[in-house]
């Protein structure tokens, strides 16, 4: 199913969309992080149907994302990168109130972050403001899917659907998205997935003349890390095992549990293969080992994961998964609770960052880690440096010169031929956790 940018031309179009849209407008509480880089201002709203104070919040203190929530006469100006919270005059009212932000959760990625649209945060007097365009009967959250959305799952989860989850399920499906930097093929990719989050039709923002009003918009989505959510930090408490459930429902997956009845009497074992950068290159010795341990095995290559519905539900038929690091790993998320994930670790000093990306990952779904760390003698980096260099000698020399020369040097052109006998007892621990 595809999700098309939404086009709407008049008020009356807008109430029309969904059952009694204006009734099912609630206000949440904001969530206010204090901190001194925090910035938060309550004045009196004049909108007809807006909250009697207009509030905005936003958090500029966060790693990995900065966010602003307005309460009250909110209005969108698409054609000029702008969102304003309408007000009446009042005495004492702070001068210059107005802030900015890319709403993108990788801020510290500053070359990535300069190619998303930065958005003005403003207040301003009602009667200096535009008229809307459109009302939203509902609260609206803007992000962008720029940057790196597209590019591989990884990103795409962990930059965009896991924080566009964090940020708005509370809403339970009664919020609109707002999307700047519009990617279409991204938007049509994930669609079964964001109509499970909001019952509402993506609103393109990209070449909108019109203005968006809203009661509530909550401006550039929250974000807890790599593919991880902390429920500490939730309005509701909600977990990644809440994401994990939505992409259940949304995919059609059939397994919750690695313990649910299959109709396959073998445990099956997923080999993801990568082609080019980190593949491994003895894949048929693997295959025939996995397969003697008693495993069934499914290979899938790049090829394979076009089909994001169809191969989900493979995924979700494994009991195991196997990998090289890279971003086909995140496919665990698809992995029935209590599945095994088994990272391989290319040479080069990248237990620490590796773990960080799929372990800690890991254990948040509620999946089983088990890692096996290459040695050099199974890099084909002994084909490309002499031994004394200190890609053998000092990795961790290579890792101080940064991630430009980290990526090409350690991971974009080595590929890995597994020592079998050692990797065996991998594969045994993770036939240990299988259930009888």
């Amino acid at each position: 199913m595809m999700v098309k940018p939404i086009a709407l031309s008049s008020e009356r179009e807008e109430k029309a969309v969904g059952n009694n849209a204006d009734e099912e407008h609630t206000l949440n509480p904001l969530i206010q992080q204090q901190s001194s880089n925090d910035t938060e201002l309550i004045i009196d709203s004049v909108a007809e149907n807006a909250i009697s104070k207009a509030v905005i919040s936003c958090d500029f203190s966060q790693r990995r994302t900065d966010t602003c929530v307005l309460q009250g006469d909110v209005r969108i100006q698409p054609s000029s990168s702008s969102v304003v919270l309408a007000m009446s005059p009042r005495d004492g009212l702070p001068e210059n109130t107005t802030y900015s932000l890319r709403p993108y959760a990788r801020k510290w990625e500053t070359p990535v972050m300069e190619l998303i649209r930065p958005l003005s945060i403003s207040v301003s007097a009602a009667h200096a403001a535009r008229e809307c365009g459109v009302r939203h009967a509902v609260p609206v959250v803007v992000f962008s899917t720029g940057g790196f959305a597209g590019r591989n799952f990884f990103h795409d989860f962990s930059d965009v659907l896991i924080p566009l989850f964090i940020t708005s399920f509370h809403y339970r499906g009664r919020v609109r998205f707002l999307i700047t930097n519009f990617n279409e093929r991204w938007v049509n990719k994930y669609a079964v997935i964001l109509n499970h989050m909001s019952r509402y039709e993506v609103v393109n923002l990209d070449g909108d003349e019109r203005v968006h009003c809203s009661g509530e918009a909550h401006v550039g989505l929250m974000s807890h890390g790599e593919l991880v959510i902390d429920p500490t930090k939730t309005p509701g408490n909600y977990s990644m095992a809440d994401f994990r459930e939505l992409l259940r429902l949304s995919l059609s997956l059939k397994r919750r549990s690695i313990g649910e009845r299959k109709n396959y009497s073998k445990p099956r074992l997923l080999l993801m293969l990568r082609k080019g950068s980190r593949e491994l290159t003895n894949k048929r010795e693997v295959v025939a080992l996995t397969r003697r341990l008693g495993f069934k095995v499914v290979a899938m290559g790049p090829e394979q994961t076009k089909n994001l519905s169809r191969f989900a539900g493979v995924v979700n038929s494994c009991d195991v998964m196997v990998g090289v690091h890279g971003a086909e790993l995140t496919n665990m998320i698809f992995l029935p609770a209590n599945a095994t994930l088994v990272q391989i670790i290319p040479w080069g000093a990248l237990r620490h960052d590796c773990n960080h990306e799929y372990g800690e990952s890991a254990a948040a779904m509620g999946v089983k880690y088990l890692e096996y760390e290459a040695r050099k003698e199974e890099s084909s980096l002994v084909k490309q440096y002499p031994r004394e260099h200190p890609v053998f000698r000092d990795p961790e020399s290579v890792h101080r010169q940064g991630w430009d020369t980290l990526w090409a040097v350690l991971l974009d052109k080595q590929s890995i031929t597994l020592d079998v006998r050692r990797f065996r007892r991998v594969l045994q621990e993770a036939m240990r956790y299988l259930p009888p």
